[in-house]
C-alpha cells in the first residue's frame, strides 16, 4: 500500500536543523566535559544527547468499543498494523512506531517480568484481540515497526482497548497510560452525540494530557455525522472549547491509498489530524525537548565557566587569592548543606509528599464511603437478587468513577508539588523537570470481583412447606380452643385460622428472608470496597513514593554537580598559586581561549536573552549567586 501521508502537512526542515545544532553542540561540551574531568557533566549530556537522538511522541488512541479506533491507526499509517473485527475487540495496547523493516512482536508477562517475543505480522491478531490468547504467558501489550514517513520523526500511536468494560476499569487503565503520553485522541463514531462516559473521560484527560483531541470517525456510514459533530462541539464549547473537533472517515482514507487519489484523501479529513500531529503535537514536544537541552548545556556551561574563570582571576590577581578561596571554601560548605536533607528543598519534598499521602488516602476513602452510602440505600429499597448483576455493574461502575477521580485529583497534586520544589531550587528557572510515574499498570488487579447473593425464589414446594408450618400451630391452637364448645380440632374455624395464621408466617418469612438478603448484599458492598480501597491506596502511596525518589534523585545530581563546580575551582585557585610566570602566562592564555570557546558555545545554542550568559566579574560572586538561585 502505497504511503500518500507525505503530502498531508510540511515537513520541519528548521526544527530538524536546529535539533542537529543541539546535538552538535552536546558532543563538543561532552568532549570539553571529560577533558576538564567533569564525568558527571558528561554524564548528564549523554542523557541529553539521547533524549534528542530519540524525542519520540506518544499518542494515545482511545474511546468505547467499536468506535472505530484500530482503523483509525492503520488509516493513519496506510498500513494494516492493527486488528479490524466487527465482533472481535482489542485486548491490549499495540504501539505502532518507525521501523525500517514491517515486523511485530508482542509483550508477556513472566516470572522474571515482561518479555518481548518478536511474532508474524500476520498472526498478530491471534494475539491481541478478544479471543483467548495462544501465547504461552499472558500477553499484556504488542508493537508494531513500519517504514512510514509519519512515524520516522518519532511519532508512536497507541491503539488502546476500549473504554467501556466498567467490571476491567478501562478508563483508569487509560489514564495511568495517559500519564506518560504527549497527546490523546478520543474517538466516538457519528451514530450519535457524545455519552455522558466520554465527555466525563475527555474532562479527566484534559486534566493530564497537555493535548487532547476529539475525532468523530465513520462520516461516510452515518448521513447525520454533521449534525452529530456540531453537537459534540456544542458539548465541548462548554468547558473544553480549545478541544479541537476532526471528522473523518478511515475508509476513505484507505481507498484513497490504494488509488493515490488526492481528492479522497482530503475528503477524508485525515490530512488536518496529521497537520495537527505534526503541528500541534510533534512540534511542541520538540520544542520542550530542545529547550530541556538548552537549558542543560546552559547549566553545564555555566559549571565549567565557573572553575576557569576561578583559576583566570587567581593567576592574574594573585593578591586577591586569599580572599578569593575563603569565599569559594564558604559557597562549598553552603553547597554542602544544600545537597544535605535540612536543605529547604528536601524537607519540602519530604513533607509534601507526607501530606500528600495522606490526602490522597482521604480523599480515596471519602469519595468510596460516598459510593457505599448510595449503593446502601440502593439495597434498603428493595430486594437486591433479582437485579445483582446490573446491581454489581453499577457499582462497578461507581467505584472506577471514584478511583478516577482521586487518581487525577492525585495526578494533579504530584504535579503541583514537583512545580513547588523545583521552584525551591531554582527560582526563577522556567525548565520544570519532567518526572514519570506512569508505571501504575495494574492499579486494580488484585480486587476480586462482586460476589453474588443467595437467589430470592422459592419453589413451590418451599412455598407450601413454609404456608403449612405455619398453619399447623394455627389450627392445633384454634382447634384446641373450641373443643370447650363440642368441636372437633379440624372444624371450618380452625382451618381458617390456620388459613391465616399461616399466610402471616410466609410474609414474615418472606421478609426475614430480604432482610437477610439486604444484609448479606451491604456486607458484600463494604467487603469490596474495603478491597479496592486498600489495594489502590497502597497503589497510589507506591506512586508518591516514585515521585519522591525521581524528584530527589533529579535534585540530588544537580546539587552534587554544584558541590563538584564549587570543589573544582578551589582547587583551581589553590594550585594557580604554585606556577611559575612562564607556566602562568601560558595557563591564562588557555583559560581566555577555553572561554571564549564556552561563550561562543552558549550564544550558538541559546537564543537570545533565553537564558541568563555567564557574568565576567569575580568568579566568588558566580558561585554565590549560583548557590543563592540552587538553594531559593
Amino acid at each position: 500500500m502505497s504511503d500518500v501521508i507525505g503530502g498531508d502537512g510540511n515537513g520541519g526542515g528548521a526544527e530538524d536543523a536546529a535539533g542537529r545544532d543541539l546535538v552538535r553542540a552536546v558532543d563538543v561540551l561532552s568532549a570539553v566535559s571529560r577533558d576538564a574531568g567533569r564525568e558527571d557533566l558528561a554524564e548528564r549530556l549523554r542523557h541529553t544527547r539521547a533524549r534528542l537522538s530519540d524525542p519520540y511522541v506518544r499518542v494515545l488512541v482511545v474511546g468505547e468499543y467499536k468506535q472505530g479506533k484500530s482503523k483509525l491507526v492503520n488509516a493513519l499509517v496506510n498500513a494494516p498494523a492493527c486488528p479490524v473485527d466487527d465482533d472481535i475487540a482489542t485486548r491490549v495496547a499495540t504501539v505502532v512506531g518507525y521501523g525500517e523493516t514491517a515486523e511485530a512482536a508482542i509483550l508477556v508477562e513472566t516470572g522474571d517480568g515482561v518479555d518481548r517475543r518478536t511474532v508474524a505480522l500476520d498472526d498478530l491478531p491471534r494475539y491481541i484481540t478478544a479471543e483467548d490468547g495462544v501465547a504461552d504467558a499472558e500477553v499484556v501489550g504488542a508493537e508494531v515497526l513500519l517504514p512510514r514517513e509519519i512515524l520516522k520523526d518519532g511519532l508512536r500511536i497507541v491503539d488502546s482497548p476500549g473504554v467501556g468494560d466498567v467490571p476491567s476499569f478501562r478508563a483508569l487503565s487509560t489514564l495511568s497510560a495517559l500519564v506518560g503520553a504527549h497527546a490523546m485522541l478520543l474517538v466516538s463514531d457519528a451514530s450519535q452525540e457524545y455519552t455522558a462516559s466520554e465527555l466525563r473521560l475527555l474532562s479527566q484527560a484534559r486534566r493530564i494530557s497537555p493535548q487532547v483531541a476529539a475525532i468523530v470517525s465513520k462520516t461516510d456510514v452515518y448521513p447525520e455525522w454533521q449534525r452529530i459533530s456540531n453537537l459534540n462541539r456544542q458539548h465541548l464549547s462548554v468547558d473544553a472549547a480549545d478541544v479541537p473537533v476532526f471528522s473523518v472517515s478511515s475508509d476513505l482514507r484507505l481507498a484513497a491509498a490504494v488509488a493515490q487519489d488526492r481528492t479522497l484523501n482530503e475528503e477524508s479529513g485525515f490530512p488536518r489530524i496529521v497537520q495537527y500531529l505534526r503541528s500541534e503535537v510533534m512540534g511542541r514536544t520538540a520544542d520542550l525537548h530542545r529547550r530541556a537541552a538548552a537549558a542543560d548545556l546552559d547549566f553545564c556551561v555555566s559549571q565549567l565557566v565557573l572553575a576557569a574563570q576561578t583559576e583566570l582571576q587567581a593567576l592574574t590577581d594573585p593578591e586577591q587569592t586569599p580572599e578569593l578561596i575563603a569565599q569559594l571554601e564558604t559557597a562549598r560548605q553552603r553547597a554542602e548543606d544544600f545537597r544535605g536533607r535540612s536543605s529547604k528543598w528536601q524537607v519540602g519534598l519530604t513533607d509534601g509528599i507526607a501530606d500528600l499521602i495522606a490526602d490522597t488516602e482521604h480523599d480515596l476513602r471519602d469519595r468510596l464511603r460516598r459510593v457505599q452510602r448510595q449503593a446502601e440505600e440502593a439495597i434498603d429499597e428493595g430486594d437486591p437478587s433479582p437485579i445483582w448483576d446490573q446491581f454489581a455493574l453499577w457499582l462497578d461502575e461507581r467505584v472506577g468513577e471514584a478511583v478516577t477521580e482521586t487518581f487525577v485529583w492525585t495526578n494533579e497534586r504530584q504535579q503541583w508539588l514537583a512545580s513547588e520544589v523545583a521552584e525551591q531550587f531554582l527560582e526563577g528557572q522556567d525548565d520544570i523537570p519532567d518526572i514519570d510515574v506512569s508505571d501504575v499498570t495494574g492499579v486494580l488487579d488484585p480486587v476480586d470481583e462482586i460476589t453474588g447473593v443467595d437467589a430470592a425464589s422459592l419453589s413451590a414446594m418451599e412455598k407450601i412447606y413454609i404456608g403449612v408450618r405455619g398453619s399447623y400451630g394455627g389450627v392445633l391452637m384454634v382447634g384446641l380452643a373450641t373443643s370447650v364448645l363440642g368441636l372437633s380440632v379440624l372444624n371450618p374455624i380452625s382451618l381458617l385460622a390456620g388459613v391465616l395464621v399461616g399466610r402471616r408466617a410466609y410474609r414474615e418469612d418472606k421478609n426475614a428472608r430480604l432482610s437477610r438478603r439486604q444484609s448479606e448484599a451491604k456486607m458484600l458492598v463494604r467487603r469490596y470496597i474495603d478491597e479496592v480501597a486498600f489495594q489502590v491506596g497502597k497503589q497510589l502511596r507506591d506512586r508518591l513514593r516514585l515521585v519522591q525518589r525521581t524528584a530527589r534523585d533529579h535534585f540530588g545530581a544537580r546539587a552534587d554537580e554544584i558541590y563538584r563546580s564549587l570543589t573544582t575551582a578551589v582547587e583551581a585557585a589553590r594550585s594557580s598559586a604554585t606556577r611559575y610566570s612562564k607556566e602562568r602566562e601560558q595557563r591564562i592564555e588557555v583559560l581566555r581561549r577555553h572561554l571564549l570557546e564556552l561563550e561562543k558555545l552558549r550564544r550558538q545554542v541559546l537564543p537570545a536573552g533565553s537564558l541568563p550568559a555567564p557574568r565576567a566579574g569575580a568568579p566568588a560572586g558566580v558561585a554565590a549567586g549560583a548557590i543563592t538561585a540552587e538553594r531559593s
